[in-house]
């Protein structure tokens, strides 16, 4: 294998190309990898294949490179291009432990050009894995991708990022979370920032509460080894959901640059806080039972394969919160995940204030204006009070739609997008990490002092019977 010198000494034709980016994919035959990862890739490489990439799969399983570039193929197939077809022929497979500073040094010798680190393992490696890379001599410009969750609270969020500092500075550190790559948080800005009829509402003067919700209907899907220790409220809630907050709840950036964007972030997550300070109150869990969800029947979660039922662990977490600005007190914002859930409702919704005055012939007919973006297939809707026409004064309540369709780029290839270019805009930066933990870890220590009651839910239901029913 060339290295970095010969590479750059070969041809005119080969100094003027884009930089080489060197992938390091640590956990290459992992759920992660197969699932996410290396269809993003693929995708990313048939939009823009001019992107120099150089692809090794690290893993702790014996293959050969043929099989590994098999499994890449596999992965490329529904994105199949020219530039995917090159990397899949090139890429190599090195057996190897990420936390082994001797494997990391051998791995790191044989790149090309600019190396990606990106960690698709369980946080205690990744941070196993940064301990050991003290010991190795990292090539200039190598970038860190670790996934998150970054750390399992504040304070072991402070210390992974002194960790990471150590290593490289913060432009070269890109947290991933990949809801920051979802289109429908590109569309919430682009309706948010660039709309006369949205921009001058878009606070707490005019809009009543903020609900933002993932409810799925699939089970664990073989993942209990992992979900089983981490749970909804910390799975999904303190980190994709928190990052949604800090989109609504910002004050507009000049720029959506990325100091301007991470900075306008950063400033909402600081002023957000549990409702009224109260972590019992204020939040709820619950854990599935048996019963049918997504065309599968599943058993009780504490019964499922690798669950330990002393863990303790809901399915569902719900949490209300405030964001302590001119903007926003007194707002609650209601976040809420869980899986097994039916129907599915992954959404955000911003439910606006009763007008101080109707005509009281239009008395009793008024609903709420209610925004709302869903995932996924993205759309948008505005509801709205409009004649009926049955009568001068009658109303009927219609929504107004408008379909965004499917992503044209995966969130996790909006992701790698930004790795490869070494734009950090949708990264996580070290401030905000340790935000959400600050966040979400008086909840975290109540439910583990059981002072909130873990309640049960059938699979396929809506979720327990006796909680509050949110804005649909």
């Amino acid at each position: 294998m060339t290295g970095p010198a010969s590479d750059n000494t070969s041809s005119a034709d080969d100094q003027t190309s884009p930089q080489v980016t060197t992938l390091i994919i640590f956990g290459a035959t992992g759920d992660l990898t197969k699932r996410l990862l290396l269809p993003a890739l693929g995708q990313l490489l048939g939009l823009e294949p001019d992107l120099n990439v150089r692809l090794i799969g690290v893993g702790r399983h014996d293959l050969t490179d043929d099989q590994w570039r098999d499994k890449v193929r596999e992965a490329f197939a529904d994105e199949r291009s020219d530039a995917g077809d090159r990397v899949a022929e090139q890429t190599v497979y090195r057996r190897g432990d990420p936390t082994d500073a001797d494997d990391l040094r051998s791995v790191l010798s044989d790149i090309d050009g600019r190396p990606v680190l990106y960690f698709a393992v369980p946080p205690s490696v990744t941070r196993k894995a940064c301990e050991a890379l003290r010991d190795v001599d990292l090539p200039p410009g190598t970038t860190l991708a670790p996934e998150k969750p970054f750390g399992s609270d504040q304070k072991s969020a402070r210390e992974l990022n002194e960790l990471l500092l150590e290593l490289v500075p913060e432009n070269q550190i890109y947290r991933v979370d990949h809801f920051l790559g979802q289109s429908v948080l590109l569309d919430l800005l682009g309706v948010r920032l660039a709309n006369r009829v949205f921009e001058p509402v878009w606070s707490g003067t005019h809009i009543e509460s903020v609900v933002i919700r993932y409810d799925e209907s699939l089970g664990l899907e073989g993942r209990a080894g992992y979900y089983d220790g981490v749970g909804a409220l910390q799975d999904m809630i303190q980190s994709h959901l928190l990052q949604l907050v800090a989109v609504v709840a910002m004050e507009p950036p000049a720029t959506l640059g990325e100091r301007d964007l991470r900075d306008a972030i950063g400033a909402a997550l600081r002023a957000v806080h549990i409702w009224d300070d109260d972590a019992v109150a204020s939040s709820r869990r619950a854990r599935y039972t048996a019963g049918e969800a997504g065309g599968e029947q599943l058993p009780n979660y504490v019964d499922e394969d690798g669950v330990d039922a002393s863990n303790n662990t809901e399915t569902l977490a719900e949490a209300t919160f405030e964001v302590r600005t001119n903007r926003w007190q007194g707002v609650p914002f209601t976040l809420r995940s869980g899986k097994a859930l039916d129907p599915e409702a992954k959404e955000i919704v911003l439910t606006f204030r009763p007008l101080r005055h109707v005509p009281e012939q239009f008395e009793d007919q008024v609903e709420p204006n209610v925004l709302r973006f869903t995932f996924g297939h993205d759309a948008m809707s505005v509801r709205l009070n409009v004649h009926r026409g049955s009568h001068p004064f009658a109303l009927k309540t219609v929504d107004l739609d408008a379909d965004f369709g499917n992503a044209s780029m995966r969130a996790y290839a909006e992701v790698l997008s930004g790795i490869i270019k070494g734009d950090e805009t949708l990264a996580v930066r070290g401030d905000a990490a340790e935000e959400c933990w600050r966040i979400v870890d008086p909840i975290v220590d109540a439910w583990r002092a059981n002072k909130v009651p873990i309640d049960g839910y059938a699979a396929g239901s809506a979720g327990p019977d006796a909680w509050p029913t949110l804005p649909l």
